[in-house]
C-alpha cells in the first residue's frame, strides 16, 4: 500500500520508523558462530571427560551450555528477523501503518487497545542486543506488535502511540498548522 493511500484513509503523514533486519540478522549470525564454535569444542570435551572427575566435566558443561544458548538465541534471532524483514511504522494522523514484507496493515488509534512502554532493561548490552527498551501495541482484536530497539527512535513511536490512544492528543501531519 502507497503512504498516499493510507493518508486518505489515516490522515496526513507524520513519520516513519523503520526496524533495522540487517542488524538482527547480524546479531543471528554471531549467535549462531557462537552456538556452534561452543558445540564444536564442547562435545569433544564431553566424550573426553567420561569417567574423569577433575575439572573436564565442568569445562564441558560450559562449553555446551554456551553452544546451546548461542544455538537456540540465534535460531529465535533468526525466525524474528524473517518474521519482521523489511518492517516498519508509518504515523498518521489518524492511526499507524505497519508495514512488513511488503504488506501494510492500515490500524487507525482506535482499533488499539493499549500501548505499554518497557524502558530501560539494566542487563548488560541490552540496547545492542534490541532489548533495552520495548514498545507493546496490543490491538482491540488480541493481537499484539511488540516493537523493540532494533526499530528507529522506538520511544518516540511509543510516545505518539500513547498519547494518541490513551490521552487523546493526535499527531499532527506534514503542512499542518497548529490552531491553539
Amino acid at each position: 500500500m502507497r503512504r498516499t493511500e493510507a493518508a486518505k484513509q489515516l490522515g496526513g503523514f507524520v513519520r516513519e520508523h523503520r526496524t533495522d533486519g540487517g542488524r538482527r540478522l547480524r546479531q543471528a549470525g554471531i549467535m549462531l558462530v557462537v552456538g556452534a564454535v561452543g558445540m564444536a569444542f564442547g562435545v569433544p570435551v564431553a566424550v573426553a571427560s567420561i569417567g574423569t572427575t577433575d575439572g573436564a566435566p565442568e569445562l564441558a558443561g560450559l562449553l555446551l551450555g554456551v553452544g546451546l544458548a548461542g544455538l537456540g538465541l540465534g535460531i529465535w534471532r533468526l525466525v524474528q528477523g524473517f518474521r519482521t524483514r523489511e518492517q516498519c511504522f508509518d504515523v498518521h494522523e489518524r492511526g499507524l501503518t505497519h508495514r512488513v514484507a511488503g504488506t501494510a496493515t492500515l490500524i487507525p488509534w482506535q482499533d488499539i487497545a493499549s500501548v505499554g512502554a518497557h524502558g530501560e532493561d539494566g542487563r548488560p548490552l541490552a540496547e545492542a542486543r534490541g532489548m533495552g527498551f520495548t514498545c507493546d501495541i496490543v490491538l482491540t482484536d488480541g493481537r499484539r506488535i511488540r516493537v523493540d530497539t532494533f526499530t528507529e527512535d522506538v520511544r518516540q513511536l511509543a510516545l505518539t502511540a500513547h498519547a494518541a490512544v490513551h490521552l487523546g492528543r493526535l499527531p499532527e501531519g506534514r503542512g499542518r498548522r497548529r490552531t491553539d
